[in-house]
């Protein structure tokens, strides 16, 4: 039987139930072993690194678990798909990678100055990824997130990560009552409120955005890298705003200091994959990216609360 996708996951922070299609395969990219017997059992034509720790303070307070994860482990599976004659790697970058881009806007010209080591650290697979490819018959697809956020709009999978730091989904998971307040880790940025600006990008067009990538790499053998954004960012208290207007709820917001590491504001310049790419965002909308968070994390506290009954209850 023909397997069109394997997903191989650790599972340290995801979620078997999340892999709605193809193969799932516990293990980790940095197991040598495995990922040779599955390369010689599948003969990938492409892989898709989406495996990273993504938490910036937790990167400032455990730099050498973000190196090993974010670039080690990436290189272990880079060689492999060298020595078993992949074709296109795509790899999930970040914006972290610029640092503090002048006038808070970045392209994929500007220079690369991240403050942090989770931003080290990808910087750090980039150059790795790159000498790769120009090194051998593969060629590769850097795709540069912004702020991912929502949830499948189906309402079928969502972000299920155990204490999780993003701000959408900690406001949603303080509107349904998961979290007893949400923070602002700074009003004193040089921002028109105070708070951080980020280019919140849907994870549909995320998604939609490494198809493009892929059909790119496959029609072209030419490798690329590329922004994920929208162009324009909301701050802090605008998305905190929107969580409040779509759950009709009112949040209990606390205002504390600053985080190591954050930026006061990071925003994409994507017109390089609309042009060449010809990427279209369908969901370019804080309401409706909120919406979809709010309506994934109702859904998952609901069926949470309802496994915490009683055997007695649930059955009735």
């Amino acid at each position: 039987m023909t397997v069109a996708v394997v997903v191989l996951d650790n599972l340290s922070t995801g979620s078997a139930n999340a892999v709605l299609y193809g193969h799932l395969v516990e293990g980790d990219v940095g197991d040598k072993k495995l990922l040779h017997a599955l390369f010689r059992e599948y003969r990938f034509e492409a892989v898709l690194h989406f495996a990273a720790k993504t938490v910036v303070p937790e990167s400032v307070a455990r730099p050498l678990d973000y190196y090993d994860t974010n670039s080690a482990r990436a290189r272990t599976l880079m060689a492999a798909c060298v020595e078993h004659g992949v074709k296109h790697f795509i790899f999930s970058s970040t914006a972290a990678i610029y640092g503090e881009p002048p006038d808070g806007v970045a392209s994929e010209q500007s220079a690369p100055a991240p403050l942090n080591p989770y931003g080290r650290s990808k910087l750090m697979s980039e150059w790795m990824l790159r000498d790769a490819c120009s090194a051998s018959m593969m060629r590769h697809a850097i795709l540069r997130y912004f702020n991912v956020a929502g949830s499948d709009a189906a309402g079928r999978i969502g972000q299920d990560t155990p204490q999780a730091t993003h701000l959408v989904k900690v406001a949603c998971e303080h509107a349904t009552g998961q979290r007893s307040h949400v923070e602002i880790f700074g009003t004193d940025y040089d921002t028109p409120d105070g708070t951080c600006i980020r280019d919140y990008i849907h994870v549909e067009d995320l998604a939609t955005a490494h198809l493009h990538a892929l059909a790119y790499l496959r029609k072209n053998n030419e490798s690329l890298t590329a922004n994920c954004g929208y162009g324009h960012g909301y701050s802090v208290r605008e998305v905190l705003e929107t969580v409040s207007r779509v759950s009709g709820r009112k949040l209990d917001i606390r205002e504390t200091g600053r985080r190591p590491g954050d930026m006061p504001t990071v925003v994409a310049d994507n017109r390089w994959i609309r042009k060449h790419l010809g990427w279209k965002p369908r969901m370019d909308d804080i309401e409706l990216i909120v919406g979809s968070a709010w309506k994934w994390e109702k859904h998952r506290n609901a069926l949470e609360s309802h496994a915490r009954l009683p055997l007695s209850l649930s059955l009735q």
